[in-house]
């Protein structure tokens, strides 16, 4: 078990956030944050000592921003906050993704910029101490103010009231629970309801599992594809290096580089050096331009959600150094939006060529040395053939999930709130999209294999062997029709859940 991870709301990293939210790694607050913590609470209790009038503290929010609420209704309005801005609906966030909404809830909090006490960091890390989870409703957050409603549902937990995950998946009254945990509510101060539900994590918390989710489907895709050119006796001429060094897309090169890894060994290769074709299909020789396309979309993502996940994103922002609070704007989900479109539009066009290959792979006008649809006695069965259809039908789901969210926007409150970024949908269709795309390689793997063994006595290359042999503990050889639907989800476990990769990289070494 790793060590409990110290939180200073500046050195998280997205491989952290991971370890919290699917191994359910412990959080503390860093020693070194408790006096900026401090620092922050103490500025906000000299504001309301003085009197002054400052929004967030001891006024209303959005449009009543101007109205300012007595000294003896400022805990109310906390509360009152909170219970107000639990609208959200729909099925919740998965427990994965709720322990990385909480964590970087609390993240922002050990900044030293949001005012509130060292208590109410405390409690959010007690949630995921204690394994007790928000029930949190997946839609009604417009991604300005920031994720509003889904922040509200789990500062309600804290406050003991609301929902969280019950041990049978279903939603169950966080008060008992807490009472169980020895958890005791916090009764919120001014400033720390506003603290609590102004910023951007529920759409950063999703994007961040998906983005690193996609990075490793990214390395997936190129076992697969080497998997389809040794079954297609593909040339391996288009991953010559010196091809893309006067080409040097990172991520072009990469892939590239995975290729000859991959297909190094065996001699399948060989079997066919001397063949009459000129050139292979784009979706076999352009893999190192596709797939590296796709790398350097997800790197990109990858950088700005590092970034937000140690960004202070509530409103307003303390400044201990003068007292200074500020009213701003980076609760705006527009960064995160952006790039999560790019990373649906990126990991998409992995899934695009993939079915592509399958069509070369199934297809009799394609591959004539194959058997029809890639089973024996084709006509009495029908082998891959309606395999290739589902791949087709998610990969034009993809297209319609990769219109992008970050474009559109609709006035909230009252018009105070006029641009909003829609990152939260940005974020559950980047997900999306990377399921879809997992499932279309579980095809496209299935196909490949089968094909391999119709070549069979000759040895495929080092990696597509080994990826077909971990296939092969699950998923059997097609010799007549059967339901593919199992043999399906299988293939897709063996990629979602890393599997294939961790087989492979120990049989030829690492993947860029």
């Amino acid at each position: 078990m790793a060590s409990s991870l110290a939180l200073d709301g500046t050195s998280l990293r997205l491989e952290d956030l991971e370890d919290v939210a699917l191994r359910r790694r412990s959080v503390h607050l860093c020693p070194t944050a408790v006096a900026a913590v401090d620092a922050s609470r103490a500025t906000v209790d000299a504001i309301l000592e003085r009197g002054d009038v400052v929004y967030g503290i001891n006024t209303g929010f959005g449009e009543l921003a101007s109205v300012r609420i007595d000294d003896d209704d400022l805990g109310r309005l906390q509360h009152n906050l909170i219970r107000s801005h639990c609208v959200g609906v729909g099925d919740p966030f998965d427990i994965a993704t709720t322990r990385a909404i909480t964590l970087l809830r609390a993240n922002v909090l050990a900044g030293g910029c949001s005012g509130v006490r060292r208590v109410v960091f405390d409690r959010l890390a007690d949630l995921l101490n204690a394994g007790i989870h928000a029930w949190i409703p997946r839609r009604g957050s417009v991604g300005a103010s920031g994720d509003l409603a889904p922040l509200a549902h789990l500062a309600l937990v804290l406050i003991g009231e609301g929902r969280i995950h019950g041990p049978d998946g279903k939603p169950a009254p966080a008060g008992p629970a807490l009472q169980t945990a020895g958890i005791e509510p916090v009764t919120l101060h001014p400033k720390e309801g506003l603290a609590l539900i102004n910023g951007t994590q529920a759409m950063t918390a999703l994007g961040a599992l998906t983005v690193l989710r996609a990075r490793r489907l990214a390395r997936s895709c190129d076992i697969v594809g080497a998997v389809t050119i040794e079954a297609k006796l593909g040339s391996h001429r288009p991953f010559d290096p010196r091809l893309h060094a006067v080409r040097p897309h990172p991520g072009q090169t990469a892939a590239a580089s995975n290729l000859r890894t991959l297909l190094a060994g065996g001699n399948l290769n060989e079997s066919h050096i001397d063949c009459d074709k000129v050139q292979d299909a784009y979706s076999l020789r352009c893999l190192p331009q596709v797939h590296g396309a796709a790398r350097q979309a997800i790197e990109h993502v990858a950088g700005v959600l590092a970034i937000e996940a140690q960004s202070v994103t509530d409103n307003p922002t303390v400044f201990v150094e003068n007292g200074d609070v500020i009213s701003g704007g980076n609760f705006h989900g527009q960064p995160v939006s952006t790039a999560l479109d790019y990373l649906a539009i990126g990991t998409a066009e992995l899934g695009s060529i993939s079915e592509r290959r399958i069509e070369q792979l199934v297809s009799p006008k394609l591959s004539p040395d194959l058997p029809a649809f890639l089973v024996q006695d084709p006509g009495l069965n029908s082998g891959f053939m309606m395999a290739q259809v589902t791949a087709a039908a998610l990969v034009s789901e993809n297209k319609v999930l990769c219109h992008p969210a970050s474009i559109d926007s609709i006035p909230t409150s009252a018009g105070q709130e006029d641009h909003v970024s829609m990152g939260p949908i940005a974020a559950r269709k980047a997900s999306r999209v990377v399921d879809l795309v997992e499932q279309i390689l579980a095809i496209e793997l299935l196909a490949a294999a089968q094909a391999l063994d119709f070549r069979k006595p000759l040895i495929p290359a080092d990696g597509p062997r080994a990826a077909v042999a971990a296939l092969r503990e699950r998923v059997s050889f097609l010799d007549q029709d059967r339901m593919l639907a199992d043999d399906l989800e299988a293939a897709r476990d063996l990629i979602a859940s890393g599997e294939l990769l961790t087989v492979v990289e120990a049989a030829v070494g690492p993947l860029s």
